[in-house]
């Protein structure tokens, strides 16, 4: 597999499947997984995994980097909503609610001696640029605080996603949207 020559169409879907496998088997029994366990899982042999995959680290990687992607997807799509607030709240609720247990893959990284601002790095601008326009269109609606930067809400997002993983319920989230809500907005 080289960056000139991209994958068959059979190989795309068996990447796909072993990431969907790995994001799976991973979230129910711990990255301390195997790679065997995750070929398993993808129906695919565990040479397969390890030709898209060389090691388990760059399928942690992997796995982050389509998280993060996915994250910058959702938070576009919520950028074109017609309630800007809504949507705003909506996204970093929800965000919030799925990256409690994906916040592993990132552990399990750093403990591979990959910091993870270096993992995420290929698509931190495509998600930053995402949560900007987001952010922007729900402090024009005046739903969210003017006073809240983009840096703001990324760093809560995280910060909330690991208070969820301690923290049964949805407190802690409460209480950033509170935070972050425009004085005077619903």
């Amino acid at each position: 597999m080289t960056a000139d020559r991209p994958l068959r169409a059979d190989a795309q879907r068996n990447r796909a499947r072993v990431l969907a496998a790995a994001e799976q088997v991973f979230a129910e029994r711990g990255t301390a997984t195997s790679t065997e366990e995750v070929a398993r899982a993808a129906g695919v042999g565990v040479g397969t995994v390890f030709r898209h995959f060389p090691t388990k680290e760059a399928l942690l990687r992997a796995l982050v980097l389509a998280r993060l992607a996915r994250i910058a997807a959702e938070a576009r799509a919520h950028a074109a909503a017609p309630d800007p607030g809504a949507a705003f709240f909506d996204f970093f609720a929800a965000t919030v609610r799925s990256s409690a247990s994906k916040l592993e893959l990132v552990d399990a990284l750093a403990e591979l001696g990959v910091h993870p601002n270096e993992s995420v790095a290929p698509v931190a601008a495509e998600l930053t640029e995402a949560v900007a326009a987001l952010l922007q269109r729900a402090q024009q609606a005046a739903a969210v605080r003017a006073d809240v930067g983009v840096g703001d809400v990324v760093a809560l997002l995280a910060g909330a996603s690991q208070a969820r993983r301690h923290t049964p319920g949805d407190r802690p989230l409460t209480v950033v949207l509170d935070g972050l809500r425009a004085p005077g907005a619903p």
